[in-house]
């Protein structure tokens, strides 16, 4: 008699022989053991920093002259600018549209500005003097781009000087005219 004549005519012997397979397969398969281990580290917290300005006349103007003749002594003013948040940040200086009186001769043109960073004082008394770094010098019409001020580390503040006077090339075309403009400080 051959094999599986002998399987197919005793079905209790042939599921017996399975049964008896399929549970030395599981005995084998459950007795492979292994060792793990694991560690955790609770708690992780993250929190984002604050970038912030401060500025010492943010409703009111740097500065405002009248009375300005063209080669004649220039009006200044100033104004503190700072990082009140945690993180540092890259400080900008930008100009919005000059509002020019005479739109045929305006006088935005004519405007000579400098602005100078009188430098960081936030521990002490800000100074301006001479030698400190010029951040802008051109005409108020000619300050197109943002102009970069540096990094301000968190706390960091600086003093900032304006100065404007009229060219001295402005002729009798610019008298009595006046410009207005807005100066917005940013930080990224």
């Amino acid at each position: 008699m051959s094999r599986l004549h002998v399987l197919v005519h005793r079905p209790r012997r042939t599921l017996a022989a399975l049964a008896t397979v399929l549970v030395a397969v599981g005995v084998t398969a459950a007795s492979g053991a292994d060792f793990t281990a694991t560690s955790a580290n609770p708690g992780n917290s993250f929190a984002t920093g604050t970038l912030a300005i401060s500025n010492s006349s943010p409703a009111a103007a740097v500065l405002t002259a009248s009375g300005l003749r063209p080669g004649g002594a220039a009006a200044t003013g100033t104004v503190d600018i700072g990082n009140t948040g945690s993180l540092s940040g890259a400080f900008t200086l930008s100009r919005g549209t000059p509002v020019d009186s005479d739109a045929t001769s305006p006088l935005s043109g004519k405007l000579n500005v400098t602005v100078v960073d009188c430098g960081d004082f936030s521990s002490g008394t800000p100074t301006c003097a001479g030698g400190d770094p010029v951040k802008y010098s051109g005409t108020l019409a000619g300050m197109s781009s943002a102009v970069a001020l540096g990094t301000f580390a968190g706390g960091e503040k600086h003093r900032y000087e304006f100065t404007v006077a009229v060219d001295a090339s402005a002729g009798n075309p610019y008298q009595g005219d006046s410009s207005q403009v807005e100066f917005t400080w940013n930080a990224a």
